[in-house]
C-alpha cells in the first residue's frame, strides 16, 4: 500500500523482504478475505484451522533462529506481516502477538529442554500463545499482580485471574505473569507456561464483547489450583519474570506503533476512494478545499508517523531500540491513529458512522491502542523520567 508514497528504508528493499511481502499478501487474500473477517467479528473470533494455515504456511515463527526450529526471519519480517494485516483489514488476527511476543519469551529466555519442547508445536500451530499480564486489579501496573505460582514438590501451584487476554478462547500455551514470592514484589514475579490441554483447575471465562477489534478473541482466564511442572518457569528460575518483561515490552509497543499506521494508511486509501466517488453540491466531496486540507493533514501525520517508525524498527534490528523511545513511538503514534481516523470518518459524512464502511471498524479498533501495551499515560511517564 503506498498511499502515503513513503519510500521504504534500505533494510526494508531487500529483494527477499519484498518477495516475502508479496506471498503474505496472496496468503490473507486467499485465507483471510473481506468476508472471513466479517465472519471472524460475527462470530468473535478466527477459526482455529487457521492457525494450522498459518503454520502449513511458514507464518508462524518467521523470527525465530533456525538453530531453534524457527524461519531464521528476523523482525523486518514481522514488520511486513503486520503491515500486510492491517492493510487488508485482517488484523484480528492475533498472529503477531502469538509470533512477536509471546514466541520470544521462549527463544530469548528459554532453556534449551524448553525450546525443544515448545518451539517447535509454536511453528505449527498446535499451540496458539497468549500471554496473560492484565488482572482485574492489575493493568499497566505489572507490579501490582495478585496471581500466584507456589512451588510444591517439583511442582507449581498457580492461582489467580487474568482479564483482557487475546488469543484467551483458542490460545493453549499461556505464558502467565506471576508471584513465586509475593513478599519479594517485582524480584519474586516469574513467567511460567500454563499449557491448558487438560490442565484441571484452569478456566475460561467469557469471550468479552468489546467495542471494537471484534474478530480477535478476548478473555477472562481463571487459574484454581492449577499444577505446572516446575520445569515450566522460563528461563528454569524464580524471580526473573520482570526483567524478562521489561525488557520484551519495547518490542510489544513498537508492534503497536507499526500495526497503529498500517491500520490508519488504509483509512486514507479508503477515504480518499470514497471522497473521489461520493458527491454533495454538485462536486466530488474531494473537490472541496476543506477535504483537501483535512486530507493533506491526514497524510503528513501518517507520513512523519511512518518515517518515525521506520526508524524504530532500524534500530531495533541493530538493538538500539531503548524503552523510551519506543514508548514515544506507541504513545504518539497510537494518538495520530485516533485522531487521523476520526477526521477521515468524517469525511464519510454519515456512512462513516455505519458498519458497512471500513472506515467504521477502522475507528472502532483504533480505540485499543492507546490502552494496551501500558497506557500511553504510562508511556508519557516513562519519557519524562528522562527529563
Amino acid at each position: 500500500m503506498n498511499v502515503l508514497n513513503v519510500p521504504e528504508p534500505d533494510f526494508m528493499q531487500d529483494e527477499e523482504i519484498v518477495l516475502f511481502s508479496d506471498s503474505v499478501a496472496k496468503w490473507i487474500d486467499e485465507h483471510a478475505p473481506p468476508e472471513a473477517v466479517q465472519s471472524w467479528i460475527a462470530n468473535s473470533t478466527v477459526p482455529r484451522a487457521l492457525w494450522n494455515k498459518a503454520g502449513e504456511a511458514g507464518l508462524l515463527g518467521l523470527s525465530m533462529p533456525e538453530e531453534d526450529g524457527g524461519m531464521g526471519g528476523d523482525y523486518r519480517h514481522e514488520v511486513v506481516l503486520m503491515r500486510q494485516l492491517g492493510w487488508k483489514g485482517a488484523d484480528h488476527f492475533g498472529i503477531s502477538l502469538h509470533n512477536a511476543i509471546v514466541a520470544p519469551y521462549i527463544w530469548h529466555y528459554g532453556t534449551p529442554e524448553q525450546k525443544e519442547r515448545w518451539l517447535p508445536r509454536l511453528l505449527t500451530g498446535e499451540l496458539v500463545g497468549a500471554i496473560a499480564m492484565t488482572e482485574p486489579g492489575a493493568g499497566s501496573d505489572l507490579q501490582g499482580v495478585k496471581t500466584t505460582a507456589i512451588k510444591s514438590g517439583n511442582q507449581y501451584v498457580v492461582n489467580g485471574s487474568k482479564t483482557f487476554i487475546t488469543n484467551g478462547q483458542l490460545a493453549n500455551f499461556i505464558i502467565v505473569v506471576a508471584k513465586t514470592d509475593p513478599a519479594e514484589g517485582a524480584k519474586g514475579t516469574s513467567l511460567i507456561v500454563v499449557e491448558t490441554d487438560g490442565a484441571e483447575g484452569f478456566e475460561r471465562g467469557r469471550n468479552l464483547h468489546k467495542i471494537g477489534m471484534e474478530g480477535n478473541d478476548t478473555s477472562e482466564l481463571f487459574f484454581n489450583d492449577v499444577k505446572v511442572p516446575g520445569e515450566n518457569i522460563i528461563g528454569g528460575a524464580e524471580g526473573l519474570g520482570f526483567i524478562q518483561l521489561m525488557q520484551q515490552l519495547p518490542q510489544e509497543r513498537l508492534n503497536i506503533a507499526v500495526q497503529g499506521v498500517a491500520a490508519a494508511e488504509r483509512g486514507l486509501a479508503e477515504t480518499v476512494e470514497y471522497v473521489k466517488g461520493r458527491k454533495a453540491f454538485g462536486k466530488r466531496i474531494l473537490d472541496f478545499q476543506n477535504t483537501q486540507f483535512k486530507l493533506a493533514e491526514v497524510k503528513t501525520k501518517l507520513t512523519v508517523a511512518r518515517v518515525f517508525v521506520d526508524h524504530c524498527i532500524g534500530l531495533h534490528l541493530k538493538g538500539q531500540l531503548d524503552a523510551v523511545t519506543a514508548s514515544m513511538a506507541k504513545y504518539w503514534v497510537t494518538d495520530i491513529q485516533g485522531e487521523t481516523i476520526d477526521e477521515m470518518l468524517q469525511l464519510h459524512g454519515g456512512y462513516g458512522y455505519m458498519n458497512e464502511y471500513p472506515i467504521a471498524q477502522l475507528y472502532k479498533d483504533a480505540r485499543v491502542q492507546r490502552i494496551y501495551g501500558g497506557t500511553n499515560e504510562i508511556m508519557k511517564v516513562l519519557i519524562a523520567r528522562t527529563l
